[in-house]
């Protein structure tokens, strides 16, 4: 097998023109939204607090500002896990990990100072300490014990979710470890409508916030459990074979009903249930490596843990949960009329369906360690003869094959790389390096499409 190989262009179909991205329009409407959620929550405690007076009253008002605050970031949280299809499919969930790791932060953050200040606000208005002002809250206000409970699970799941603490967890033990999220967010709930003030008195207030945390919930039941067991009915997949492709790499084939009704995109993902012992606990995000079609759905990963490695036993008859699809890494993202993907080790899986699909003019560029983990070559060498398209593969063993990722290196490849869209998938340290050569080599930064899955 070559390790580069270029094919001669062909006449095509006429690209798509420059056009406004509906995902982008999605995503910034989402984002005002939730920015006219928080000007709401302090335009509620502005209009109730006629005047601030005194130490005791400035920590107090903050510590109510900032526990409104905390309160409305659990919903917008709730709202962002809900795997809500309008926002998976435009905004991406990648982007939407990212948003929810932010929020993440705040909340904890605003959480940690509405406890403390209410705390010295209180204590400094009763002329008492702090700790005898702690115990008296906890003790004897409304709902304050689950409150606390949750404050402290809350606080939990904050530090399990840093990133020196995530990188010694396994995605599965992550995954569920988050759910105390949830339990966190329902104990704490009822304390800001029995002892907020600025509920108390405010029957509209109160149902406003209602309204809110059930909306929320409902998006959560809805899409993240009972969308699945709803899809597993209609669609009833099974494996029907494993295929290997390279060192640790297999593809999995399934099949199933109705499947033309999933509107699976190629570079779209779903997360997999394979209900088998020690996998059916858990629901892995992996994407299509070819375009879905009616018949069977494919997808091919490499054994980084224990499910991706137990993929390889599957045995054909399994059974299958699929959730989605999920992402945005699709042709609607797409602005230039020529395209790049750029991939490197497994990321070429989705990269390889919008290979096959995207009309007009596409290059590919394929890196790899060696030229044996070049996953699915064949294929990619059958499409860019088919369609006419540019194909490079580059490894760095042997040296003679290698090309750094660099705007010189890109250029090389692709003389006028800035004016292409980039689709990029790879692993994190190469997809950090291949945005930086892209931004070097004049790609904007709108034109550099990139879905990370890494938790």
């Amino acid at each position: 097998m070559a390790t580069t190989s270029t094919y001669g262009r062909h006449a095509r179909t006429r690209p798509p023109q420059s056009r406004p991205s509906a995902p982008h329009t999605v995503s910034v409407v989402a984002q005002l939204l939730i920015c006219a959620g928080v000007a709401a929550v302090v335009g509620l405690w502005w209009i109730d607090t006629t005047s601030v007076v005194g130490l005791d009253g400035w920590l107090t008002n903050a510590g109510r500002v900032t526990g409104m605050l905390a309160g409305y970031a659990c919903a917008v949280l709730l709202v962002l896990m809900s795997r809500f299809p309008l926002l998976e499919r435009s905004v991406g969930s990648d982007r939407l990990a990212r948003w929810h790791a932010l929020g993440g932060r705040y909340t904890v953050s605003l959480t940690l100072a509405h406890t403390l200040l209410i705390v010295l606000g209180y204590a400094a208005s009763a002329h008492v300490n702090v700790v005898r002002q702690t115990t008296t809250i906890v003790l004897t206000y409304p709902d304050m014990l689950k409150a606390t409970a949750g404050f402290l699970l809350l606080i939990a799941t904050g530090v399990i979710s840093a990133r020196a603490a995530r990188r010694r967890l396994s995605y599965e033990t992550w995954h569920y470890l988050h759910f105390a999220t949830y339990l966190a967010i329902f104990l704490a709930f009822f304390h800001q409508l029995s002892d907020g003030a600025d509920f108390v008195a405010h029957r509209s207030a109160q149902l406003a916030w209602y309204a809110l945390y059930i909306g929320a919930a409902a998006l959560l039941v809805w899409y993240r459990f009972l969308t699945p067991i709803r899809l597993a009915r209609r669609h009833r997949l099974t494996v029907t074979g494993v295929r290997p492709e390279a060192p640790g790499v297999v593809s999995v084939f399934m099949t199933g009903r109705h499947l033309d009704e999933l509107g699976a995109q190629p570079g779209q993902f779903f997360r997999w249930r394979f209900l088998v012992r020690g996998m059916w606990w858990t629901a892995n995000p992996y994407s299509l490596s070819a375009p879905a079609d009616a018949g069977y759905l494919r997808i091919t990963v490499k054994a980084v843990g224990r499910h991706s490695e137990a993929l390889a036993r599957l045995r054909p008859g399994t059974r299958v949960w699929a959730e989605g699809p999920y992402g945005a890494f699709t042709e609607a993202r797409r602005t230039a009329r020529k395209v790049l993907l750029l991939g490197g080790g497994v990321g070429i899986t989705p990269l390889r369906a919008l290979f096959e699909s995207l009309p007009g003019e596409v290059t590919l560029i394929y890196r790899a360690r060696r030229p044996e983990d070049l996953a699915l070559w064949q294929e990619l060498d059958t499409i860019a003869v088919r369609r006419g398209a540019t194909a490079h593969y580059v490894v760095d063993e042997p040296a003679e094959y290698s090309s750094p990722l660099t705007a010189g290196g890109l250029a090389a490849l692709v003389p006028d790389v800035a004016e292409h869209d980039v689709y990029l998938c790879g692993p994190p340290g190469m997809a950090a390096a291949a945005i930086s050569a892209l931004r070097a080599a004049g790609v904007p930064r709108r034109r550099i499409h990139h879905e990370s899955f890494a938790f």
